[in-house]
């Protein structure tokens, strides 16, 4: 297995945040890992959809857990490998404590998490630092 993760503190409250998240075909406007995302259905655990990664082939998402205002988790399936995505929102005084974990499990996982991981782990600081602009700019 092979783990990373960021977090960042954010000046507003966790519902504003996971409203971000929920908006799934605009993930894009934050995060500038994605080109595109979709969802078939309402934000809830079991959704299934797609991402296509700013550099990467497009492929399929599975919701795993949803928790509203708290959390959510995504999967998506390589050969011998699962990459997951969770995203942890966590109350502070100051406002909302945002934590991104990707997580390589299965067979192949070092060798994925050495390709795709890399780039992944480089990305995560920027996508954290678009999530906080977007939430605490949002009206």
């Amino acid at each position: 297995m092979m783990q990373f993760e960021e977090q960042i503190v954010i000046a507003a409250p966790p519902e504003k945040v996971f409203a971000l998240y929920e908006n799934v075909t605009a993930w894009s406007s934050w995060d500038p890992d994605v080109k595109t995302s979709s969802i078939e259905g309402s934000f809830s655990s079991g959704a299934s959809g797609s991402l296509q990664p700013s550099s990467g082939p497009k492929a399929k998402i599975k919701f795993t857990e949803v928790m509203p205002n708290r959390s959510f988790t995504v999967e998506t399936k390589l050969p011998l490998c699962v990459m997951r995505f969770e995203h942890e929102l966590t109350l502070l005084p100051s406002g909302t404590n945002a934590k991104h974990r990707v997580t390589f499990q299965g067979l192949l996982s070092s060798f994925f998490g050495r390709v795709i991981g890399s780039q992944i782990r480089k990305g995560l600081p920027n996508t954290l630092q678009g999530l906080k602009r977007a939430a605490e700019h949002q009206s």
